[in-house]
């Protein structure tokens, strides 16, 4: 199994998706494929979300296949259920960083403050997302966390971009970024899995 250390080493971006219908499921995480992405986080924001994780762990077995916005215990326990093999939070309580453990997986839990990395890094945790980074502070306050905490390493993700997301990725402390342009709703919609592609080629070759 992949560590949560490891995650941060896939893709240099993991691409952060709402997926609304879960027939797109399967032709999305394709395309993510072809275009050099190997890793997806599908967001727990749709009801669809979870048959959306099953359908991916069934038929894009080849795709590291993650549940994101994590935000209650049993949305751990459904997820791991689902199939996902990693798990997202956007921010970190005890009770939820608990059920994360509890359920085996690699984890990346959401800090968005020195404390709250300072707390997690005390669980013994030294992956984490940084969320929402451009309101936090961006890329300088990592910059700047890499000083005081030059053992934890970061996904950050909220607000980055084609044009900013370089600026995180030279960062000796940050693996990767989350990104939502690569599966704009537009194309998903629409069904146009080729600009899906594109886009993942395209964030293929930033590092």
């Amino acid at each position: 199994m992949t560590t949560s250390l490891e995650l941060l080493d896939l893709s240099p971006v993991v691409p952060v998706v709402v997926i609304e219908d879960e027939a797109h499921a399967v032709p999305l995480a394709q395309a993510l494929l072809r275009g050099g992405i190997g890793v997806i986080e599908v967001t727990l924001r749709t009801p669809a979300a979870l048959a959306a994780i099953e359908r991916i762990a069934e038929e894009v077995p080849d795709i590291v296949l993650g549940a994101g916005t994590v935000t209650a215990p049993e949305h751990a326990a459904k997820s791991a259920a689902a199939g996902a093999r990693f798990l997202v939070t956007p921010g970190t309580t005890d009770t939820l960083l608990a059920a994360v453990k509890d359920t085996g997986l690699p984890f990346l839990p959401g800090a968005a403050t020195v404390s709250e990395a300072m707390r997690l890094a005390e669980q013994g945790v030294e992956a984490l997302k940084f969320f929402p980074a451009e309101p936090s502070g961006g890329a300088e306050f990592l910059k700047g966390l890499g000083g005081p905490l030059p053992h934890l390493r970061f996904c950050p993700t909220g607000g980055i971009t084609p044009q900013s997301a370089p600026k995180y990725l030279a960062l000796p402390n940050v693996g990767c970024v989350g990104g939502s342009w690569l599966t704009p709703k537009s194309a998903v919609v629409a069904g146009d899995w080729s600009a899906v592609e594109a886009l993942a080629k395209e964030a293929a070759a930033l590092r």
